[in-house]
């Protein structure tokens, strides 16, 4: 967390690092639209609630994108990646597998 909450009705700023291959879980996606900046990397996104690599955007680093709330989607990581996410809160993620929450863990 570089600002904010994103709990809160307030702006945020997430910034992540994200390992080689790594390979989020799918998201129906979240309470309010989603801005994502390339730091390091390549980061991979695709629409849809399944994972299919063949149907991905290439985001390399310097990249920019923003993802409307509740756009269903995934994504992946091409080497390190670091990314940075800010918003206006509140922000909540929703998953297509609701096992896949890291907060009912």
């Amino acid at each position: 967390m570089l600002f904010g909450d994103p709990s809160k009705s307030a702006p945020y700023v997430i910034r992540a690092k994200l390992p080689d291959g790594y390979n989020g879980p799918r998201r129906t996606g979240t309470t309010t639209d989603e801005n994502v900046t390339v730091i390091k990397g390549t980061f991979m996104i695709g629409k849809g609630e399944k994972f299919d690599a063949e149907h991905s955007e290439t985001l390399p680093a310097g990249s920019f994108m923003r993802m409307p709330k509740e756009m269903r989607h995934f994504a992946w990581a091409k080497g390190e990646v670091i990314i940075q996410v800010h918003g206006v809160g509140p922000f909540e993620v929703n998953y297509v597998n609701a096992d896949d929450d890291p907060r009912k863990k």
